[in-house]
């Protein structure tokens, strides 16, 4: 692989005489690419905490913002962070924040800073020059483990460095202050989790803080802090990246979705497939619970930002506890508002206009992350985890399966009278025009491949068409039988660990189609925000 970025000095004298030699165009197509992004106050009701939970809140912020500059040294590097403020094109300099780099996550991760090629597939958690070649020979065997960065040594050889390790510095700051975090929690089920948590990030062990995380039933707030998601790493899909979230709880919502729970072992035997691809009982720890979120840093804040939690990700908890899944309502009533309905008022035909609304939008949402935990953990094939089986077919198979195992789950809900805020027709329709809206990140990683998957496998099954003035049209009977077809192909490729069969179905089914690319044209021109930025932090909320 030969080296994709320039030296650092050489990138910002680019951007600078760049920035300078712009036509106004090319100016202004920056600026619109900055308000595609809707700004949006991140806030909720702090009187529903105590006053030690109000103060924990600085606390989880300082520590939030190290995950912060962590995440901005692995994706982009801090050397290259600094460039940035060389840039004299304030919306290239605005618009490179919101990406944490010089790669446009909606727009196939072009590069818009000149002086940057194509993003490196693994961003900086490789040496950007090193070959495949070097990385199979490299004999350590902690050189695909999630918590690791590969370095070049003193004579230029590959070496594994822990996180704890490479990160020291700025991990033993988050140490000193989760230390602050114990002393103030009153919730045990949160000190617990916080002092397992503590222990995690010094030493690259999260299982028995993930276990506490699982325990932690009753705390108003939540704090996910840690290298979490692997899409950043489009090389090997190993690595894991810095994010932190900052939650309170939506106590009353909270206690709606949780009949759901024990309903879990039901729901897996529901899913349309065979039986050996659902051997296992869903985890009885399970949660499924609301949240406002009032903080978002590092990988969760890059770009398009996440509407619901589903964690811990390690597979043994699974079997074990479950997991949790945390819906982000304040965000997802944002987009819900600020681009889903202006969609859909610009794309779906009139007689099916009603049937988009936030209750369904807001169960296809909650059950794609209650998907994930169903299913099959291991092949059937040869026990493989399905990590290691799909390797970097993983995420996008696994982001597929929830899309349309979620989608089923809240049809089937709604069947079974457990949901009764919105109907089947509301589900399809609101999931159709949400494909629409989330199609807009793009297709290059693992969430953009699977809608389009997932689009394109229900238009190809006569689950949508347009009518002759180009808006859409839902058949509700196509679009079950097809909704079924699609799981039952996914968890099928699942369970056999089929990545022959994976990489060549999403090469020709991964991408946005000439059709749905003049409906996306149609969408720009109208001006409908892409995503939403925000504005957060301790005065935001009122604490400052």
């Amino acid at each position: 692989m030969k080296k994709l970025l320039i030296p650092v000095m050489t990138i910002a004298l680019l951007a600078t005489v760049g920035c300078k030699d712009n036509k106004k165009g090319e100016k202004m197509d920056l600026q619109q690419k900055v308000d595609e992004y809707a700004e949006f106050t991140l806030t909720t009701d702090l009187s529903v905490l105590s006053e030690k939970e109000k103060q924990l809140l600085p606390l989880f912020v300082q520590i939030a913002d190290i995950m912060d500059d962590l995440y901005w040294d692995q994706y982009f590097g801090n050397a290259n962070r600094a460039s940035l403020d060389t840039l004299s094109d304030p919306a290239m300099k605005e618009f490179a924040l919101i990406q944490y780099g010089a790669w446009d996550r909606l727009g196939e991760e072009k590069p818009f800073i000149p002086g940057y090629g194509e993003r490196p597939a693994g961003a900086n958690f490789y040496p950007t020059d090193m070959t495949a070649e070097e990385f199979e020979a490299l004999a350590d065997p902690e050189k695909k483990s999630q918590y690791t960065v590969i370095r070049r040594d003193e004579t230029g050889a590959l070496k594994v460095i822990p996180y704890h390790v490479a990160y020291a510095e700025q991990l033993a700051k988050v140490d000193s202050l989760m230390g602050l975090a114990i002393e103030l929690a009153e919730d045990p089920g949160m000190k617990n989790y916080l002092t397992e948590r503590r222990k995690a990030l010094m030493t690259d062990d999260y299982y028995a803080s993930d276990l506490a995380w699982m325990d932690m039933k009753e705390s108003k707030i939540d704090f996910v802090v840690g290298p979490i998601e692997n899409y950043d790493d489009a090389l090997y899909g190993c690595k894991t990246s810095y994010e932190s979230f900052i939650l309170v709880k939506d106590q009353k919502w909270s206690n709606d979705l949780a009949k759901f729970v024990a309903m879990l072992p039901r729901l897996q035997q529901e899913l349309p497939c065979d039986p050996k691809y659902k051997p296992e009982m869903a985890g009885a720890a399970s949660d499924l619970n609301v949240y406002d979120v009032i903080y978002y840093a590092g990988d969760c804040n890059a770009g398009s930002k996440t509407i619901a939690i589903n964690l811990p990700n390690d597979e043994r908890i699974h079997k074990e506890k479950g997991a949790r899944r945390l819906q982000l309502k304040n965000a997802m009533q944002a987009k819900f508002e600020t681009i889903l309905q202006p969609i859909a008022n610009l794309l779906i035909c009139e007689d099916q206009l009603d049937n988009v609304n936030f209750n369904a939008f807001f169960s296809n949402v909650c059950f794609h992350e209650v998907a994930h935990g169903l299913g099959i953990k291991e092949t059937v094939t040869d026990g493989k985890n399905l990590r290691e089986a799909l390797g970097n077919q993983y995420s996008a198979w696994e982001e597929a399966k929830a899309d349309i195992c979620g989608l089923f789950l809240t049809v089937k809900l709604i069947e079974m009278g457990e949901i009764t805020n919105c109907t089947a027709e509301d589900a399809y329709v609101t999931f159709i025009a949400g494909i629409l809206r989330s199609v807009r990140f793009g297709a290059t990683e693992a969430h953009g491949i699977a809608n389009m998957m997932c689009f394109n496998y229900l238009q190809d099954n006569g689950a949508f068409t347009r009518n002759a003035d180009g808006k859409y049209v839902v058949d509700v009977q196509k679009a079950e039988a097809a909704m079924k077809s699609w799981a039952a192909l996914i968890l099928r490729v699942e369970g056999e660990g089929d990545i022959a069969y994976a990489k060549k179905y999403s090469s020709e089914n991964g991408k946005i189609r000439p059709d749905l690319q003049k409906d996306l044209n149609l969408i720009s021109t109208n001006n409908i925000p892409r995503d939403i930025r925000y504005n957060q932090g301790l005065k935001a909320l009122g604490l400052e």
